[in-house]
């Protein structure tokens, strides 16, 4: 049985394959360990695919371009029980990768390397990605997904390839690095790092790396995965604030500190309220989708709230506050003949329309979310055969 596969992503490296083919397999042998060396080719014109072959790595061609479809096709044909994936432009050594597998056999799902521990050697990585783009993106990571990852996209990590691929990757570029840590920590996985070093690549052509596109890509899909921090919690953020400030002023101006709020507040803290408010359902909507199309894992406390929300529960909810705002329109109309329908004061004005308008807002994205809701949880139609032979849903 192989143990170990080691995996190679490839376009147009013929300068510094070899060495690294060379370094992976004077490991194989050093060690003892059985494995292979996988060379995902994604469509190299300078003869790469021959340099492999010749060298006895087992070359995988890759139609799709891009890094996350290479080294999705590699992990796919992998024999190994665990793979060691790494770049093949000889930044990385593939001669000393103990403490990987060492980590894996103790039990690790994903160990990481770390390039920031390990030690990156001069002009190894750009400036403006060793002290921003890769901190900032490693840094967003670990706070969203609650991980020990230091280094998100360092190339050189090895995992448990039965592990890795139930977590339905999908990233077709560079971001493939960022999907796996990302679903990995959700999925609860075993996570580890090793220092790792970086050296200088040995390729005379530019990387295929594009800084900002590529980074935008890594954020998005950060931020993408992360309903609870884009959605969820600046939502009850938004809820906190307006609701603070809009209960005080819909009475009275609030003087603080000898600032004076009062209408125009008011209004920015309807806003909160009524932002805020549709945060929190879009929460609610990406994780149920997420969750039913297996983006997401669940949880216990959702599954609660799965049990409990219904288009019957969301419509209740919002004919209470539509009948509120009914009401608080009635009463000032009231007010308002009671004054025998003459001019008012442009702060009563704007307070009894602030309330009408946050109590309407709130129970029609109540109804409207409530039946998208309703949609989400509806259950796929079963396909049948019909007598003839041609499909039919039931």
């Amino acid at each position: 049985m192989i143990e170990l596969s080691i995996l190679m992503p490839c376009l147009n490296e013929a300068e510094t394959l070899g060495v690294c083919i060379e370094k992976a397999r004077g490991y194989l042998e050093t060690s003892g360990i059985k494995g292979e060396i996988i060379v995902a080719d994604n469509g190299s014109t300078d003869g790469s695919q021959a340099i492999a072959q010749v060298l006895g790595a087992v070359v995988v061609p890759v139609a799709q371009r891009g890094y996350g479809a290479a080294l999705g096709a590699g992990i796919a044909a992998a024999r190994g029980r665990f793979v060691i994936m790494g770049d093949s432009d000889d930044s990385y050594d593939f001669s000393q990768l103990d403490g990987f597998v060492s980590r894996l056999r103790g039990g690790a799902d994903l160990v990481m390397g770390n390039r920031f521990k390990g030690g990156i050697a001069k002009g190894a990585m750009p400036a403006l990605h060793r002290y921003l783009g890769n901190p900032v993106l490693s840094t967003i990571g670990r706070v969203l997904y609650r991980t020990p990852v230091g280094d998100f996209h360092c190339g050189l990590r090895g995992f448990s390839r039965a592990a890795v691929l139930k977590l339905g990757l999908t990233s077709p570029g560079m971001e493939f690095a960022s999907e796996m840590v990302m679903k990995a920590s959700l999925a609860g996985l075993n996570i580890a790092e090793v220092p790792t070093t970086l050296s200088p690549d040995g390729r005379s052509r530019p990387p295929h790396l594009r800084s900002w596109r590529d980074g935008w890509r890594h954020l998005k899909l950060l931020l993408t995965f992360a309903p609870f921090s884009i959605f969820l919690y600046p939502g009850l953020a938004l809820l906190a604030l307006g609701g603070a400030l809009f209960l005080p002023l819909l009475f009275a101006p609030v003087t603080l500190g000898g600032v004076t709020l009062d209408t125009g507040t008011l209004i920015f803290a309807a806003t909160f309220i009524m932002t805020g408010f549709q945060l929190v359902w879009f929460h609610a909507l990406a994780r149920l989708f997420a969750v039913r199309m297996g983006l997401l894992p669940t949880s216990p406390r959702f599954e609660r709230l799965r049990a409990k929300l219904s288009v019957d529960t969301a419509c209740q909810i919002g004919a209470v506050f539509l009948l509120m705002a009914f009401l608080a329109t009635v009463a000032s109309v009231g007010f308002w003949a009671s004054r025998g329908f003459g001019p008012l004061e442009a702060g009563t004005i704007t307070r009894t329309a602030s309330l009408v308008a946050v109590l309407a807002a709130l129970g029609m994205q109540s109804v409207t979310n409530g039946f998208l809701w309703g949609l989400l949880t509806q259950k796929a139609p079963v396909e049948a055969k019909s007598p003839e032979g041609e499909p039919a849903q039931v």
